[in-house]
């Protein structure tokens, strides 16, 4: 049984609350869980102190037990010190596509030929 750490959605609609729980991995989003270990309520501000609360005894229990936290959650555990998150960098990802790339090939080759042409004559 693979365990994750991860967020439930509750609250009403358009005012979102989360309780961070620790899960079966096959278990459905808001579906059962195994024990809550904190909340996050984004409708505080960033500042507030009751924004994200987290529960760390539990949390380094279950962590020790080979729970998996996911990306949004490991932020959390990173800000409190709990565990590290490894930087990320894809700087694939300002690269244009295929087709844009294309485009500006052409637009640089017609703009390169009358100003070749004008040279010639």
């Amino acid at each position: 049984m693979s365990l994750k750490i991860r967020l439930t959605r509750g609250g009403a609609k358009k005012r979102p609350y989360y309780r961070i729980v620790v899960a079966d991995s096959r278990s459905p989003r808001d579906g059962r869980f195994i024990e809550k270990v904190g909340t996050y309520d984004p409708m505080k501000p960033k500042d507030d102190a009751g924004r994200v609360v987290l529960e760390t005894e539990k949390i380094q229990a279950w962590l020790a037990k080979g729970a998996q936290p996911t990306d949004r959650v490991l932020r959390f555990l990173d800000a409190a010190g709990l565990l590290k998150r490894p930087a990320r960098n894809n700087p694939e990802k300002a690269v244009p596509g295929k087709k844009s790339q294309e485009r500006a090939d052409a637009k640089a080759a017609a703009a390169a030929a009358p100003a070749g042409e004008g040279e010639a004559a």
